[in-house]
C-alpha cells in the first residue's frame, strides 16, 4: 500500500510540475485543458492501484523470491488503439496471447498476462504508461507503436532492465548501441529505404524529394534514404518537412514549393492520416498526374491492407503510386490466420477491417517473448526485482522514483529473446548480430484502379526480382544489372511511359551559363565587343540542342574572363562546383580532371592534340633485253622492233603483263628479282600512287609528339588550355620548354622565327579544331604525326544534372539529322588552302623508301651484265684469234658490235664449222708433211745408191 500511495503522490507531483511548466511556456488554453484530462486519467489510476493495493494483488511482481515457473507472467504493451496499425494489432496481440495459453507445450502451465495501455497519439501519456508499467512487475513491454516515444522509453529500460519489444518502431536509429535493451521485431526502415533507392537507380533517376513527418521517425527515415542514394550517386535534393499538427492550408503551402523543385520523384513518409491528407491536397494541385512518381514508404500499404473499403476520394488521388509492403513468406499457418481473422475482428466489435504485415509481427512477437521466457525458466531463470539505488539516492522530491526496480536477471531474458528461433506468421524469426531479422524483404505494389497490383519484390539478399525472395535465399547474393527486374507500371496520368522524374524548376530563376570569352578563335566562342551578345560555333551547338528538348530552359549567357586574354577553363569548369554557374558552355575539353568534378555531355565535336610545324615542299626522284638478245628470238629483229621490245618489256615487267619468255639462266635470275621488287612496290603504293606522283607533297623535320619529345627544341602552347598540364604533367616535358602563345597571328610568328630564335618554337601543341581553322588560311604549315589524345568538346553541368543526359541525347540527334555538320560548315568552313597536302604523317612512303630494293635489283642486273660481258669478249677473242684476220681497231669494233648483235646460235655453228675447217685442214698438212719426209727419204736413198754406184 505504501508503494502504491507514494506512486501516486509522485505521479502527482509530476503533473504538477508539467501544469506549471505548460502555464509558463504558453498560458492556460488547450494545453490547460489536456493537463485536466490527464488529472482524470491519473485519478482513475490511483483509484484502480489503490484497490489493486488492497489485495495484495501486486505481492508477486514486487516478490524477491519466486517459484521458477509461476502461474502468471505479465506482459505490457503501449499501442495507440483507434490507429491503423494498433487495432490490428491489438487483435492480433490477444490472439497470439490465447494460441500460447491454450498450447502446453510452450510454457508449461504458466499463463501470459497481457496488459494494454493506449497512448491516444499521445508522447507524454505513453512515457506515464510505461513508467506505471515499470512498477508492475511486468518483464518486458511490446511496443511501444510510434519510434518517437520508443527514444524516450529505450532510456527507461536501459535503467530498469526491462525489454521493450516492438513489432511497428522502424526508426533506423534505433538499433544503435545507445538502446540495448530495444529489440526491433519488425523490419528496419534501413532497409525500407535501400529498397526505394534501388527503385530510384533502378529506373535512372537521380534526384527525389523527400516529403516525411518532422519527428525522430521522419527525420531519420529520411537521413537513412539520403545514405541509401549516395551509395548510387542519386541524393535527396529537397526536403519538406510537415508536422501532424498542420492545417490544410500549411500542407498545401509545402506542397506548392514542392511543385517549384526540379525533382518530380516525391518520397513520401510519414504517418496514414496525414499521408492521405498529402495525397489529397496533391491530387487538387495537380500533382498526381502525369509527369509525377510518387513512392510512398509502407504506410500506405498498411492503409490498403487494413481499411477494405477506403473512400473513392483518397483511391483518386493515389492512383499510380508505388508503395512497399514488408514480405512474408506464404506458408499454411499464414493462410489458416488469414482464414481467422474475420472471426476475429467480428467478435465484439462494430468495424471490420483487414489484417497488414503489422498484424503479423505483432502476433509473432508474443510467441517470441513466449518462447524466451520458457528458454529463460529452463535456465534457471526467476522473476525478481531488486531496488534502483541511483533511483533511493535522488533526495528532496515528491516523485518517489524508488517504486520503480530493475529486473534482477533482465539480461538473461534479453539474451534469450535475441536467441529466439522460430517459424511464425512472418517466416523464420532470428536476429543478426545488429540486433535486425534476417531476410529483410519487401513487396512493390503499384496502385491501380480500386485495387493495386504486386510488381516485385525488393531483398537485402538479390534486390529488385520478380520472384518471391525466399526462392532466391539459397542461391549466392547477385546484383547484376540484368537480374534487376520488376513488371511494367501503371505511373500517375494513366501511363506506361516511365516518367523522366524531373522538369526544370519553375521558380522564375534563369540558368547561369559561364561562357568562356575568348580573343582568339572566336569563330567557336565569342563576346561581341560593345554589346551583351554572345555568339559562335558553340553557341549555335547549344541554343539548337535546346530547341529539341520537350520543355523550355530558361538561360543567361554569363562572359567569362577579361576579354584581354583567353580564359583559365579548368577556372570556368570549378565555379559550377562552387554554385556561380550552373552550367559551362564553350570549347571545353572533355578531360578526366574536369570529369571528377562535373558532368560532361556527349562531345559535339572531336579535338584531341595535335603537332603543328613549318612545312617545306619536297619532290619525288634496259637488262633483260641484252642478255636475251643472243639467245631468245623474241628479243630480236630490226633495230626498231628490239627498241619497242625493251621499251614494252620494261613496262609490261610492272604489272606482269609481259609477253615474252626469259631463256638464258641470268636472265631469268634477273628478272626474278625485278618481278619480287615490282610485287613490293605495287602492293605498296597502290592506295596513295596518286598522290605520291601527281601531288606535291609538304614535309617536316619533326615526325610528331615522340621526335619533339627527345628533343630540347622549345614547344608552343595555347595560352589557357588543358595542353600545357598534359606537355608538363603526362608526357613529362620541362616546363623550361614550354612557350605560352595568346593567338593565331602569335602561332605564326612563332613557327616562322623558329627554335633557334628569341620567342620562336619548334612547333605548337594546341587541339585539332583550333587547328583545322589556322591551318585553312596558313599554307606553310602542316599537322605532322598523329593525334594522340582523344579528346572531344563538350557542355558542362553540375554531377548528375538530369539536363546533361537530356543534352547529351539532343546533340546526338543533330549529329544523326545533318544540323550539327551544318553547323560546322557555317563557322568552320575551310577558306584558303586545300584539305589536300595539309596533314602528312611521319611514315609516308616515298620511291626513295625502297632504296634498299633498287640496290640489290642493281646489283643484280650489274652482275649478271658483267659475267655476260665476260663472257662476250672471251667469246669474240676466241672468234677472232680462229678467223686470223688482221685488222685496225675500228674494224675489231664494228666485228664485236656485229658479233654481240649476231644470234648466239649463228655464232655457236660458225665456231665449230671453223673448229671442223681447221681440225681438217690441220689434217691435210700433216698428211703432206708426212708424205714429203717419205719422199724426203726415198730421194736420199736413191742418191747413196748412186753414189754406191760411181
Amino acid at each position: 500500500m505504501e508503494i502504491g500511495f507514494n506512486w501516486v503522490l509522485g505521479l502527482h507531483s509530476l503533473i504538477a510540475f508539467w501544469r506549471h511548466f505548460f502555464d509558463f511556456i504558453s498560458g492556460t488554453g488547450h494545453i490547460m485543458s489536456v493537463v485536466s484530462a490527464l488529472d482524470f486519467t491519473v485519478t482513475m489510476v490511483w483509484l484502480l492501484v489503490s484497490l489493486v493495493l488492497s489485495f495484495g494483488a501486486l505481492s508477486t511482481g514486487f516478490s524477491s523470491n519466486i517459484s521458477s515457473r509461476p502461474a502468471l507472467v505479465h506482459l505490457g504493451a503501449i499501442l495507440t488503439l483507434d490507429s491503423t496499425i494498433g487495432k490490428v494489432a491489438k487483435v492480433a496481440m490477444e490472439a497470439a496471447v490465447a494460441d500460447v495459453n491454450s498450447n502446453y507445450s510452450i510454457l508449461r502451465g504458466t499463463k501470459l498476462v497481457l496488459t494494454m495501455q493506449d497512448s491516444n497519439y499521445s508522447a507524454f501519456l505513453g512515457i506515464v504508461e510505461a513508467l506505471q508499467f515499470m512498477e508492475t512487475g511486468i518483464v518486458a513491454i511490446i511496443g511501444p507503436q510510434s519510434s518517437v516515444l520508443a527514444h524516450v522509453i529505450s532510456h527507461v529500460a536501459n535503467e530498469l532492465q526491462v525489454p521493450l519489444v516492438s513489432f511497428a518502431a522502424t526508426d533506423p536509429s534505433l538499433s544503435s548501441l545507445q538502446y540495448p535493451f530495444f529489440v526491433r521485431a519488425v523490419q528496419n526502415d534501413l532497409f525500407q529505404m535501400a529498397a526505394i533507392a534501388e527503385i530510384i537507380d533502378h529506373y535512372n533517376w537521380r534526384e527525389v524529394t523527400a516529403i516525411f513527418v518532422d519527428d525522430d521517425y521522419g527525420r531519420n527515415g529520411v537521413a537513412a534514404l539520403g545514405d541509401q542514394l549516395a551509395e548510387r550517386r542519386c541524393e535527396v535534393s529537397y526536403k519538406a518537412a510537415m508536422s501532424t499538427e498542420m492545417s490544410r492550408d500549411d500542407i498545401a503551402d509545402v506542397l506548392v514549393k514542392v511543385a517549384m523543385m526540379e525533382s518530380r520523384v516525391l518520397i513520401l513518409h510519414t504517418y496514414p492520416e496525414l499521408g492521405l491528407k498529402v495525397f489529397d491536397l496533391a491530387h487538387n494541385l495537380g500533382m498526381t498526374g502525369a509527369g509525377y512518381v510518387w513512392i510512398a514508404t509502407s504506410w500506405l500499404s498498411t492503409v490498403l491492407d487494413t481499411d477494405l473499403s477506403l473512400p473513392s476520394v483518397s483511391m483518386n488521388s493515389i492512383q499510380g503510386v508505388l508503395t512497399l509492403r514488408m514480405h512474408t513468406p506464404d506458408s499454411e499457418k499464414k493462410r489458416k490466420f488469414f482464414y481467422r481473422w474475420n472471426n476475429l475482428t467480428r467478435e465484439n466489435r462494430s468495424e471490420d477491417f483487414g489484417l497488414s504485415a503489422y498484424g503479423l509481427y505483432a502476433y509473432d512477437t508474443v510467441w517470441l517473448l513466449a518462447h524466451a521466457i520458457n528458454a529463460f525458466f529452463d535456465q534457471g531463470g526467476t522473476i525478481s526485482f531488486s531496488e534502483d539505488r541511483r533511483l533511493t539516492d535522488v533526495h528532496g522530491r515528491n516523485l518517489h522514483l524508488k517504486a520503480m526496480r530493475i529486473f534482477t536477471e533482465g539480461k538473461l531474458f534479453l539474451k534469450n529473446i535475441l536467441q529466439g528461433n522460430l517459424t511464425g506468421l512472418t517466416g523464420p524469426v532470428q536476429f543478426t548480430s545488429d540486433g535486425s531479422l534476417i531476410h529483410p524483404a519487401y513487396e512493390i505494389i503499384n496502385v491501380i484502379g480500386s485495387g493495386f497490383q504486386r510488381i516485385g519484390y525488393w531483398s537485402n539478399h538479390s534486390g529488385l526480382s520478380v520472384v518471391p525472395p525466399e526462392t532466391l535465399f539459397m542461391n549466392p547474393p547477385s546484383r547484376l544489372s540484368s537480374n534487376q527486374q520488376l513488371h511494367s507500371v501503371i505511373w500517375p496520368g494513366q501511363t506506361r511511359t516511365r516518367p523522366r522524374g524531373w522538369v526544370f524548376p519553375d521558380n522564375g530563376r534563369q540558368l547561369r551559363i559561364g561562357v568562356p570569352n575568348r580573343v582568339s578563335y572566336r569563330e567557336f566562342v565569342s563576346q561581341t565587343r560593345g554589346t551583351d551578345a554572345i555568339k559562335g560555333y558553340c553557341i549555335d551547338v547549344f541554343t539548337a540542342a535546346l530547341n529539341l528538348l520537350p520543355y523550355g530552359v530558361p538561360y543567361k549567357f554569363i562572359p567569362f574572363g577579361d576579354g584581354h586574354t583567353n580564359p583559365n577553363y579548368n577556372g570556368l569548369v570549378n565555379l559550377i562546383t562552387t554554385d556561380v554557374f550552373d552550367a559551362a558552355i564553350g570549347d571545353i575539353a572533355i578531360v578526366t580532371s574536369r570529369t571528377r568534378i562535373v558532368d560532361f555531355t556527349q562531345p559535339y565535336i572531336g579535338s584531341g592534340l595535335v603537332v603543328v610545324a613549318p612545312a617545306t615542299k619536297s619532290n619525288s626522284r634496259a637488262v633483260i633485253w641484252i642478255l636475251e638478245h643472243r639467245t631468245n628470238d623474241e628479243f630480236r629483229g630490226p633495230p626498231k622492233k628490239q627498241a619497242i621490245t625493251i621499251l614494252w618489256f620494261s613496262f609490261s615487267t610492272m604489272f606482269f603483263a609481259h609477253r615474252e619468255n626469259t631463256v638464258t639462266t641470268l636472265g631469268r635470275l634477273v628478272l626474278f628479282i625485278w618481278l619480287f621488287v615490282v610485287l613490293i612496290i605495287n602492293s605498296s603504293y597502290t592506295a596513295s600512287l596518286t598522290s605520291i606522283l601527281t601531288v606535291q607533297q609538304l614535309s617536316s623535320p619533326i615526325k610528331g609528339i615522340e621526335s619533339l619529345m627527345v628533343s630540347n627544341e622549345p614547344i608552343g602552347f595555347p595560352r589557357g588550355s588543358y595542353a600545357e598540364n598534359y606537355l608538363s604533367e603526362v608526357l613529362n616535358i620541362p616546363k623550361s620548354r614550354l612557350v605560352p602563345l595568346g593567338s593565331a597571328a602569335e602561332y605564326e610568328q612563332a613557327l616562322q622565327a623558329g627554335p633557334k630564335k628569341m620567342g620562336g618554337v619548334a612547333a605548337v601543341v594546341d587541339e585539332l579544331a583550333y587547328v583545322e581553322h589556322f591551318l585553312s588560311t596558313r599554307c606553310k604549315f602542316t599537322i605532322v604525326g598523329q593525334e594522340f589524345t582523344d579528346f572531344g568538346w563538350g557542355f558542362a553541368f553540375p554531377k548528375d544534372s538530369p539536363l546533361a543526359v537530356d543534352i547529351s541525347t539532343a546533340i546526338l540527334t543533330l549529329s544523326e539529322n545533318g544540323d550539327l555538320q551544318r553547323i560546322h560548315d557555317k563557322w568552320l568552313t575551310r577558306r584558303a588552302c586545300s584539305s589536300q597536302g595539309v596533314m602528312i604523317e611521319s611514315d609516308q612512303l616515298h620511291l626513295r623508301s625502297f632504296w634498299g630494293l633498287y640496290v640489290i635489283c642493281g646489283l643484280a642486273c650489274f652482275l649478271a651484265l658483267l659475267v655476260y660481258f665476260i663472257s662476250m669478249i672471251r667469246h669474240f677473242c676466241e672468234e677472232l684469234k680462229s678467223s686470223d684476220q688482221s685488222s685496225s681497231r675500228s674494224t675489231h669494233l664494228q666485228m664485236f658490235l656485229s658479233f654481240v648483235d649476231e644470234k648466239e646460235e649463228t655464232t655457236k655453228i660458225r665456231s665449230k664449222r671453223r673448229r671442223s675447217e681447221w681440225s681438217l685442214n690441220g689434217n691435210e698438212k700433216e698428211d703432206e708433211s708426212m708424205n714429203g719426209s717419205k719422199r724426203k727419204d726415198v730421194e736420199m736413198g736413191l742418191d747413196n745408191n748412186i753414189y754406191d754406184g760411181n
